[in-house]
This record gives structure tokens, C-alpha cells and sequence, in this order.
């Protein structure tokens, strides 16, 4: 492949060899193993037996958001992704704290899930959980450099790893229902819907397709479809898994437990089948690391083409063809969020700079719209008033009901950490002549 000339030089380019298989795997990977392995404990403790409709009410407000980025993927196939859509309808300044809270968001997100590896590592060795979660992020790290091609196989054989102790679960639950009054939230419809602010982290995942659109094959066609199906498999196992857990053991067991799944195949297959379940959950949680690592690292390359981060970030590995700086930067501060613990608190923190890139992706398509109604579109939402998307205002409204359900704690962390991305971010464009 030739190289991509920067600023007056020379650099090897991404490689595109992924494919609608390589993606969608990829998209369904990151989603199952930041949610359901991880937090289903934390949501049953907030919505009772009802958790299964946290899941579903999660995935309507990320599908929501989930179709803008597919309309700006077919338009702007590039790593940079939500940086990148930010830039175009909004300039570069703007566009730098944007791809920052999406980065910060990202590396939080892999750190809530290393403490969730952290967890399950605890059911065979006698560990501190934060120790097993900085050497998840280690290793996910190293193989994150070493290829694209061969992270994303690794991804595809960890997802078909986790699907089967999902199917597991599914299938313990079967005789089990009717066992838990499934319409009954702990505290009436307002713990479901803070279960769901809780689980959008759940879904967070299915935007780092995007960021592989120069790594893959007829991208503009391609990453819309598998965008939007990663989507749609991961909310109908969601939704069975959470219905089967808590029909096993009920929503009590699931909130005092840090391997909730594990406890679930114990209760319903014997003690030997809580190993197996959390030996799938080590791969699941691992599979999510490597990928949000990977999530981020393409972002920051990006940014580094453009400016908006140093050049550094930008470099590519001449033999492995992968950012590894911006990877092993990416690791270096999941690692130290990692220290904090708490595995729900981190999330929440994660879910705030999250949704804040969310709202910036669906005011950057808004924008678009009405100001290049003309652009072309490969993929595109239907239904506008005058020239005004529905949906990704409709996406909005949701953000919106959704940060107002978060600890204000975890609130305060993600604005302390994407302020302070978004502060360097900002000099780094005005250093660089970028405006």
C-alpha cells in the first residue's frame, strides 16, 4: 500500500483489510463484554427484576445516535470518526474537545471493564482487582500494536467465546421463567429508567466501527451496516440474558455479586459451571479492553493528522502498520483511571463523556444537513422538517434524560477529565497554526 504523505513527509498508511464480517464482529464484541458481564449486578441493584427493560430502553436512546453516526460514516469514512464529523460541521477548535471527551470516555470505559476482568480474574486467583485489570490493559495493549488484522481476530474468536456463555445463560433460564416478577422495578419506573442511564454504557461500543472506516473495505457502504446491526444482536441478547438471570436467582443475588453471571451458573448448573462462566467472562472483558484501546488510538491518529493532538500520536509503526504510541498512550491513562476501583462509579463517569461526544455527533449531522443538504449520502435518515432531522433530535432529548440520571460524583470526574484533555487539545491546534 503506498504511504499517506503528512505535512510535507512521508508515513505508512492504515492497512484496509477488514470486511462487514470483521466489523460487525468487532462492533458486537465491544458491546457485549462492556455490559453484560460487567454491569447486569450493578443495573439489578437500580431496577429490580425489571432490568431487562433498563436494556431495552438503553438501546432505543443508542440507537437513536447510533443512526446519526452511520449517515456521517457513509459521508466521512475516516478514523478520526466523531473528530472528524465535529470538524466538518463545526471547525477544528470545536472539533479537538470533541475527539478528546470521546477519547477520555473511551479509556474510562476500558478501565470500568478491566476492574469487571478484575472481578472475574478474583474467582481463581486471590488477587487485587486492580492489579488484574492494569495487566488486562497491558496485554490488550501489546497485541493493539502488533496488528489490526490480528486484533480484530482476536476480537472475532473472543466474540463467539462470550456469545456461547451468553446462549449458556439464556438456556439455564429457560425453565426458570416465570420464577421473578419481570414487570416489578425495584422502585417504580424511575429505577428502570436509572438502570438504563446506568447500561447505556452497555452499548457504548458500536461508535468504534466508525473509527476503522480507513481499515476497512468500501467503508462508506459497509460501516453503516455493520454499525447498525452491531446494534441489533447485542440488544436481543441484552434483553434474554437479563430476563434469564433474573429469573435464575433474582434481582438481590445479581446486585451482591462481582461475578453476577458466574453466580447464575452456579445456582442453576452447579459450581463448576460459575468456572466456566467466568473464564468466558475473562475473555469477554478482555475482548472490550483491546478493543477500546483500539477505539481510541484510531481517534487520536485522527486528531494527530489534523493537528488538533501532537504529531506523535499520529506516527505509525513502519513494520506493524498500527499507531502504537497513541496505543500505548491510550493504555497508560486506562491504567491510572483503573487505580480508582469502582467499578460502577467509573462507568458512570465513562457514560457522561460519552454522551457528551453523542450530543456533539448528533448536532454535527443537524448541521450538516442544513447546511450541505446536497452532500452526498450513502446512507440517510429518513424523515426532516424543514431540513431539520428528526431522529437525532430525538437522540438528543435522550442524551439529555440520560445525563440527568447520573451521579453527580461521576459527572464531576468526567467534566475534571475532559477538561483537561480538551484544554491540551486546544493548545496543541493553536501551537500547530490550526484554527
Amino acid at each position: 500500500m503506498r504511504a499517506a504523505a503528512v505535512e510535507g513527509g512521508e508515513r505508512p498508511g492504515l492497512r484496509r483489510s477488514l470486511g462487514l464480517l470483521e466489523t460487525t464482529l468487532g462492533g458486537v464484541g465491544i458491546i457485549l463484554g462492556a455490559g453484560i458481564y460487567v454491569l447486569v449486578g450493578e443495573a439489578a441493584g437500580r431496577a429490580g427484576d425489571a432490568v431487562w427493560a433498563s436494556f431495552a430502553i438503553a438501546a432505543v436512546m443508542a440507537a437513536l445516535t447510533g443512526l446519526s453516526y452511520a449517515e456521517l460514516a457513509s459521508m466521512y469514512p475516516n478514523a478520526g470518526a466523531d473528530y472528524e464529523y465535529s470538524r466538518q460541521a463545526m471547525g477544528r477548535p470545536v472539533a479537538a474537545v470533541v475527539g478528546w471527551v470521546i477519547i477520555s470516555g473511551n479509556l474510562i470505559a476500558a478501565a470500568a471493564v478491566a476492574l469487571g476482568f478484575g472481578g472475574y480474574f478474583g474467582e481463581f486467583v486471590d488477587s487485587p482487582k486492580v492489579a488484574a485489570a492494569i495487566a488486562a490493559i497491558v496485554v490488550a495493549a501489546a497485541i493493539a500494536v502488533y496488528g489490526i488484522k490480528e486484533s480484530m481476530w482476536t476480537s472475532i474468536a473472543l466474540t463467539f467465546v462470550e456469545v456461547g456463555g451468553l446462549v449458556l445463560i439464556i438456556g439455564v433460564g429457560v425453565p426458570h421463567l416465570g420464577d421473578a416478577p419481570l414487570l416489578e422495578a425495584k422502585s417504580g419506573v424511575a429505577s428502570v429508567f436509572s438502570g438504563a442511564a446506568l447500561v447505556i454504557f452497555a452499548f457504548i461500543g458500536f461508535e468504534y466501527v466508525a473509527t476503522l472506516s480507513e481499515e476497512t473495505r468500501a467503508a462508506k457502504r459497509t460501516v453503516p451496516v455493520a454499525l447498525l446491526l452491531s446494534i441489533v444482536i447485542t440488544t436481543l441478547i441484552y434483553v434474554a440474558v437479563a430476563v434469564a438471570a433474573v429469573s435464575v436467582v433474582g434481582w438481590r443475588a445479581l446486585s451482591d455479586s462481582d461475578a453476577p453471571l458466574a453466580n447464575v451458573a452456579s445456582v442453576a448448573l452447579g459450581e463448576r459451571a460459575s468456572d466456566v462462566l467466568s473464564l468466558i467472562a475473562l475473555f469477554s472483558t478482555f475482548n472490550t479492553v483491546l478493543l477500546l484501546l483500539v477505539a481510541a488510538s484510531r481517534l487520536a491518529y485522527g486528531m494527530a493528522a489534523t493537528g488538533s493532538l501532537p504529531r506523535v500520536a499520529g506516527r505509525v509503526h513502519r513494520r506493524f502498520r498500527t499507531p502504537a504510541l497513541a496505543i500505548a498512550g491510550a493504555a497508560v491513562l486506562a491504567c491510572s483511571v483503573a487505580t480508582v476501583g469502582d467499578i460502577g462509579f467509573v462507568a458512570e463517569s465513562a457514560n457522561f463523556a460519552i454522551l457528551l461526544g453523542f450530543t456533539a455527533v448528533n448536532i454535527s449531522l443537524i448541521i450538516l444537513r442544513l447546511r450541505q443538504p446536497a452532500l452526498e449520502r450513502p446512507f440517510r435518515l429518513p424523515g426532516a422538517v424543514r431540513g431539520v432531522p428528526l431522529l437525532p433530535v430525538m437522540a438528543l432529548g435522550a442524551i439529555g434524560f440520560m445525563i440527568a440520571n447520573l451521579d453527580a460524583y461521576a459527572i464531576l470526574l468526567g467534566l475534571a477529565l475532559a477538561a483537561a484533555g480538551s484544554a491540551a487539545a486546544i493548545i496543541q491546534s493553536r501551537l500547530t497554526g490550526h484554527r
